[in-house]
């Protein structure tokens, strides 16, 4: 529910002196909190340099409080529309979680109307981009309004940051066009090599799935962990070799032959470390990024394995993609550092493992999760697969050396009832990590 709604008493700051701020293409804003004794200090100034007015809220150093600007905007109901506005914070230590845009869908008595199926419309959260030379930050959303709303109200908060200052304009709704579809065709690959006694042969056996792939038109394929070592009775420093090396070369050939993007699981050699990696070839061919395994097993760690340190998310033609492997899914802070850095796709060569984690590593990073396991399928082990937000197999690998193809789009937001938009309230609501270190005696 909202900060402020027409139930909750409201306290107002009242800025006698000055005349009412308008919003643009909207009502006034004013100042409220939820008890006198949390309300920070509210302050209107005007910019002379852009001819605009700014809304700032700051904390005075004092804990516990909270407030927020208000306004009601109106709208058409059944209508798109795109808000957007600037954010500058001061002495924030999390802007995300501190310094947040709500918007609430309302009638014209100021109540919550009705949604998707049987829900009320849940508030929505729009996003944060980047932040610009000069500080600001433009957060900002695209929306379909429910049919019954006539009106947005939206809130610019403060909250949980006792020194710190937000400063709040150029805050705009207008009626945009339908956002366009983000179609994406992910495939898995269930298939794992036997009998063969080198990288080289494992690796190629791989090309006719590939082209499979890229005979159904897969945007992304994920193929297994380790695939040059898997079913070869070598070692994992047997098979490692430099990344770029053979192995991408290969790979980026049939990547670039097939228009797609390819998720390999290799051993990488860099000096004396070897690194259990995935690996991401593109269209063009090139080698795009890797991905160092973080969580390691003891069976690693025993082979000479040494783990990595960083979680990259690469953007693609389709959107943002992150990589783990295998036992990173055990520990819900890989899959939730990739989601935090943009990750809309997470691939994930696996071993095996249970497909109870693989669900709710998509559940509650809102991701779609694609694994490609050398489990055999008559077990009630990992799959071989594509999960979404609800944590739902979409399709499965039933038969070695199979390809399977799902189409999602990534585009369309997951409204949860209750919940309304989680992944937006996953970026808003989850905590600010704080690194614990131990006191010095």
């Amino acid at each position: 529910m909202s900060l402020i709604t027409s139930w909750l008493p409201v306290v107002m700051l009242h800025l006698s002196l000055m005349p009412p701020l308008v919003a643009a293409a909207g009502g006034e804003w004013r100042a409220v909190a939820l008890r006198p004794e949390m309300r920070p200090r509210f302050e209107r100034r005007e910019s002379a340099a852009a001819a605009e007015e700014q809304l700032s809220i700051q904390a005075e150093n004092r804990p516990g409080l909270a407030g927020a600007w208000v306004a009601e905007f109106p709208v058409g109901g059944g209508q798109h529309y795109r808000f957007s506005c600037l954010r500058k914070t001061d002495a924030v230590r999390s802007p995300r979680r501190s310094a947040v845009v709500k918007i609430i869908w309302q009638n014209a008595a100021g109540q919550l109307v009705p949604g998707r199926s049987d829900d009320l419309a849940r508030p929505e959260y729009p996003g944060d981009g980047d932040v610009d030379r000069q500080g600001w930050t433009e957060v900002s959303g695209t929306y379909h309004v429910p049919d019954a709303a006539t009106q947005a109200r939206i809130e610019l908060h403060l909250r949980w940051a006792p020194a710190g200052q937000v400063t709040w304009k150029s805050v705009r709704l207008k009626t945009a066009q339908v956002a366009p579809q983000r179609r994406v065709r992910l495939a898995t690959v269930h298939f794992r090599p036997q009998g063969k006694t080198s990288a080289a042969e494992n690796r190629a056996a791989f090309a006719p799935l590939i082209a499979e792939a890229g005979r159904q038109q897969a945007d992304l394929v994920c193929l297994g962990e380790a695939l040059t070592m898997v079913g070869t009775k070598l070692s994992y420093v047997d098979v490692a070799e430099p990344i770029p090396g053979p192995s991408t070369a290969y790979f980026g050939k049939l990547a670039r032959k097939h228009d797609l993007y390819i998720v390999a699981g290799l051993l990488e050699r860099s000096g004396a470390a070897v690194y259990n990696t995935a690996v991401l070839l593109g269209p063009s061919g090139k080698l795009l990024g890797k991905y160092r395994k973080v969580c390691l097993p003891r069976e690693e760690i025993e082979g000479g394995v040494t783990p990595g340190e960083t979680y990259p998310v690469f953007q693609t033609r389709f959107g943002k993609l992150g990589m783990m492997i295998c036992w990173d899914v055990h520990f819900p802070e890989v899959a939730r550092e990739l989601s935090a850095a943009g990750a809309e796709v997470i691939a994930m060569p696996i071993w095996g493992g249970n497909p109870a984690l693989a669900r709710a590593r998509a559940i509650e990073n809102q991701v779609f999760l694609v694994s490609s396991t050398y489990t055999d399928p008559a077990r009630d082990w990992m799959k071989s697969g594509v999960w979404d937000q609800e944590g739902r197999l979409l399709t499965v690998g039933e038969r070695w050396g199979t390809v399977k193809v799902v189409e999602v789009d990534l585009g369309q937001r997951k409204y949860w009832k209750w919940l309304g938009d989680f992944k937006a309230r996953i970026h808003r609501e989850r905590p600010a990590i704080r690194r614990h270190t131990l006191p010095v005696p």
